[in-house]
């Protein structure tokens, strides 16, 4: 069994483009440089850096991190790796970009990740890095192909993954592309009807949605503090679908693509979602959340509309 899933992710910045001050020139297009004894490989435009793909034996899977625009505004939230003063400190699972499913023959491949209770591991999975099988940049764009596994704790695979991300920039713009293979490996694979999915990014605090849902916090120390009422403080986002519904009141909605405008740093950003019409159940339902959470899921259905 193979299941072809394509949704293109985009960050546009509306602010200007970043500037060096060394005196030297950048170098133009783009750079894809992997890095296999840091676990990682880097994406820079123009020399002025973009995301990394890292892949360390400390995650449950393979993520892009952090994510800026093209003014170098980090737009991604810093929680659990590097937590920053003010964000939320839930879900633990949230790291920057990454794409994966709650429900796969029972296991848990969304949910997963170093604070999960061990009575609940038994029931998790996590998607290993295997290789990189092309790293390549180019005057307009860069290519970042991969392979991974999907594994349940007794050791087998239930998926071989093949991805094949193309990055790219434009003053103003940086977008992500995204294309995934599943292959099912020596058993028959079941994606149950869920909500926790699945191509998704987990953005920076000012990124939100005003919400009075009440959760931990990073403190002024860096440390994760107790739950405290959400004062919305410097929170700017707000969410934008296709469909013309806003808000909170996107979530569970279906549509080609969905956007979250708001501020970084006191800057203008817009972050898009598209989902591809040859992908698996397009149009997507959007699991979208006021608490950071952006994620298109066309895996689930009843989920999201019984």
């Amino acid at each position: 069994m193979r299941k072809h899933l394509l949704a293109p992710l985009f960050l546009i910045a509306a602010a200007a483009a970043a500037v060096s001050t060394t005196g030297a020139q950048s170098p133009a297009g783009v750079t894809v440089v992997s890095r296999p004894a840091d676990h990682r490989v880097d994406i820079a435009i123009d020399g002025q850096p973009f995301t990394s793909y890292i892949y360390p034996q400390s995650l449950e899977k393979p993520v892009l991190y952090p994510i800026r625009s093209a003014s170098g505004l980090i737009v991604t939230r810093g929680y659990p790796l590097e937590p920053r003063p003010g964000e939320r400190a839930d879900h633990p699972h949230h790291v920057g970009h990454w794409f994966n499913y709650g429900d796969v023959n029972g296991y848990d491949f969304w949910g997963n990740s170093s604070e999960t209770p061990a009575n609940l591991k038994a029931k998790t999975g996590v998607i290993v890095q295997k290789a990189i099988t092309r790293a390549a940049g180019g005057a307009k764009q860069g290519e970042l192909g991969v392979t991974a596994d999907w594994v349940i704790p007794d050791g087998s695979v239930l998926l071989h993954e093949q991805t094949r991300f193309v990055f790219a920039g434009a003053p103003g713009t940086r977008t992500i592309d995204r294309t995934t293979t599943w292959t099912a490996a020596d058993k028959a694979v079941t994606f149950a009807d869920t909500k926790e999915g699945a191509f998704a990014i987990r953005v920076a605090r000012s990124l939100d949605s005003p919400t009075r849902q009440r959760d931990a916090f990073v403190g002024a120390d860096g440390t994760r503090g107790a739950p405290k009422p959400d004062d919305n403080a410097g929170v700017t986002g707000k969410y934008l679908a296709s469909t013309g519904a806003s808000g909170d009141d996107v979530w569970g909605t279906t549509g080609p693509w969905m956007g979250l405008t708001g501020d970084v740093d006191g800057k203008p950003v817009t972050i898009a979602i598209l989902n591809h019409p040859s992908s698996t159940n397009y149009p997507t339902y959007w699991h979208a959340r006021g608490y950071g959470l952006f994620a298109a899921n066309p895996i689930g259905r009843h989920a999201y509309d019984p």
